[in-house]
């Protein structure tokens, strides 16, 4: 850790940035597929007027440096410069060492893609506390004297730009095709913030809950939390067990709980973020690096 800042965060928000950079350069720009947000704005410029990205995310992002210093804190402002700068560089190199991917014919492939490096980048640089600037400090700004939630401001900010780009050089077949690698990336997005590590959380009612609940944590290294159940039907006050696993485990789970008590009713949900113990902290109550 140097000034504060985790060195792995700044390695990954780094290849976040690479990974985000190749897919703009190898399938958004070589198939003119347009973009949200202020990538979408600097792609809009280059198909335009032909300026390079790499520069013009960097000079619109400055003015919003100035703002963000105070509403994001220090470590998340250096490493949103971080990003935005990662990003501006690595346009810059891709751009002269592209790989010529001939798919305009293909614009499918070319927009799962495009959706699927851009959603990884962005979702590894998310991951690690980085933005690459533009939509996310505005939807800030927003948030904080307008009230709209940011999610509500980055939306409109990129049917604005999706649209702006309809307007000016996508045809529609490339505009259509834009929201394919848009929907593809968002997706991609949550997966690599919430999906990659899911877990999953179990309800269970049975006549031996003791005796489940024994074996959970004797043979799984499971917690298992009792909650206060009442049978809307039967009127009759009963106890319910709830534990969260890896969803690796959860056929072990369900296989345990069979062979105590083949009758027990057993509902699972997805878990898609879990703190605590044994998941982010160890049996020292210490946390686990991820």
């Amino acid at each position: 850790m140097i000034f504060g800042l985790k060195m792995k965060n700044v390695l990954f928000i780094l290849i976040g940035t690479a990974i985000m950079s190749f897919g703009l350069v190898n399938f958004n720009m070589q198939n003119k597929l347009a973009e949200g947000g202020f990538t979408g704005i600097t792609l809009l410029l280059y198909f335009m007027f032909k300026w390079d990205p790499s520069y013009t995310n960097l000079i619109l992002n400055i003015p919003l440096f100035f703002i963000g210093w105070k509403l994001l804190g220090r470590n998340a402002f250096i490493y949103t410069i971080l990003g935005t700068v990662g990003l501006s560089v690595f346009l810059w190199i891709f751009q002269r060492y592209s790989i010529y991917m001939p798919l305009k014919d293909d614009l499918l492939l070319a927009a799962l893609f495009a959706g699927v490096f851009l959603g990884i980048g962005l979702g590894i640089i998310f991951r690690y506390g980085g933005t690459t600037g533009g939509v996310d400090i505005i939807a800030r700004l927003v948030q904080k004297y307008a009230g709209w939630s940011m999610g509500r401001t980055m939306f409109i900010f990129d049917i604005c730009v999706i649209g702006a780009s309809v307007l000016t050089y996508l045809n529609y077949r490339e505009a259509m095709y834009t929201l394919v690698a848009v929907f593809i990336g968002a997706r991609v997005i949550d997966f690599i913030q919430e999906g990659a590590y899911t877990a999953r959380g179990a309800m269970i009612v049975s006549e031996r809950n003791d005796d489940i609940a024994k074996k959970i944590m004797d043979e799984m290294d499971r917690g298992v939390t009792v909650l206060k159940g009442y049978g809307s039907f039967t009127k009759i006050e009963r106890e319910v067990l709830y534990c969260v696993v890896a969803k690796n485990e959860i056929v072990r789970l369900k296989n345990l709980i069979t062979s105590v008590d083949p009758h027990a009713f057993v509902s699972v949900t997805v878990v898609h973020d879990v703190h605590g113990e044994g998941f982010t902290l160890d049996e020292n109550k210490k946390p686990i690096e991820i």
